[in-house]
């Protein structure tokens, strides 16, 4: 089987090549670099290009001819979303239509998507379930809501399916510590709090400590990387034996302050970093914990490293192997 990888390069990416490659799969990586990095792939081939180039996204489809795409190229930052709208809907919405119309023209009717727990907004009840009311309060989920929508209009016109996988907070890496997390700027809590711990920041500033929480800073479900790109893997599987269109979450069911988190690192480190409390950032909700038993149900997906302190150890492994590279 032949798998084309948009964003293949990326963080999360590059952990589902690897688990492709685990898996014996044909890869092809397309990603214009932007905040990838091609060191980063532990296999298969990669393409450097932009989805936003019509001739040349269609020319390496229709010669790669996969049997399914994984679409992973799109921008994450809720804040900087909020600062710059239009390059969200632009990159993440309007780059997304342009691959399903490259896909349609030649005639590829499997994809799985890289959605977003974001487009829940501030859900309805928590934990959340998959039929919960979309209400994104950022664009950033708003971009992934509108493409959602994409893929439903387009599964109903006819045999085109796909499989929408709702990510909570993607964290640590990989155990076998070839890749990790390296975005340029960097905005995710673990590693965040990792290069405080070396010393790389000066502080680790806690956005918010007044939202109706135990402790008054936001809860998020952390799920270890290596087991988001496991439920990928059996998404792909379950569309291949002929699994109908569906949307997943992507948790563990059980979420995490900041504080808690700030707590859990310095027992994997051994280090007291310093702390800084600091102004709630725009369109941060509350609570965001998963309701995954659909995904368990169906797709039988099995978690492995449902754990907080080796989620960072892993991560902390991945930090102290790699100096600093944007």
């Amino acid at each position: 089987m032949r798998i084309f990888v948009t964003g293949g390069a990326g963080y999360i990416g590059s952990h589902m090549v690897a688990a492709l490659a685990e898996k014996g799969f044909d890869i092809l990586v397309y990603d214009n670099l932007s905040t990838g990095h091609a060191d980063a792939l532990v296999s298969g081939k990669l393409v450097v290009g932009d989805l936003g180039d019509a001739q040349l996204l269609g020319s390496t489809l229709h010669d790669f001819r996969p049997d399914a795409v994984m679409h992973f190229a799109a921008f994450i930052q809720v804040g900087e979303s909020v600062r710059e709208p239009l390059s969200y809907y632009r990159n993440n919405s309007m780059n997304a239509l342009s691959l399903l119309e490259a896909m349609a023209k030649e005639g590829i009717k499997h994809f799985i998507f890289s959605s977003t727990a974001a487009v829940y907004g501030n859900p309805e009840r928590v934990p959340i379930t998959e039929d919960q009311t979309l209400r994104p309060i950022n664009p950033y989920g708003s971009s992934k809501a509108f493409v959602e929508k994409i893929l439903e209009d387009v599964s109903h016109a006819g045999d085109f399916r796909y499989v929408s996988l709702r990510y909570f907070n993607a964290a640590g890496a990989d155990p076998l510590n070839r890749i990790g997390e390296r975005h340029d700027p960097e905005t995710h809590l673990i590693p965040l709090i990792l290069k405080a711990a070396k010393g790389e920041r000066e502080s680790l500033a806690i956005h918010g400590t007044d939202y109706p929480t135990p402790d008054g800073t936001c809860i998020r479900d952390y799920i270890h990387v290596t087991d988001l790109a496991a439920a990928h893997v059996q998404a792909l599987e379950y569309l291949f034996s002929g699994g109908k269109s569906d949307v997943f979450n992507c948790g563990y069911g059980h979420g995490y302050s900041v504080r808690e988190v700030v707590n859990a690192a310095r027992a994997v480190t051994g280090i007291n970093f310093p702390v800084k409390e600091a102004g709630r950032r725009e369109g941060d909700p509350p609570v965001l914990v998963a309701d995954s038993s659909k995904i368990k149900r169906t797709l039988n997906w099995q978690p492995r490293y449902d754990d907080l302190h080796l989620i960072i150890n892993t991560a902390w492994e991945w930090e102290k192997k790699n100096p600093y590279r944007a």
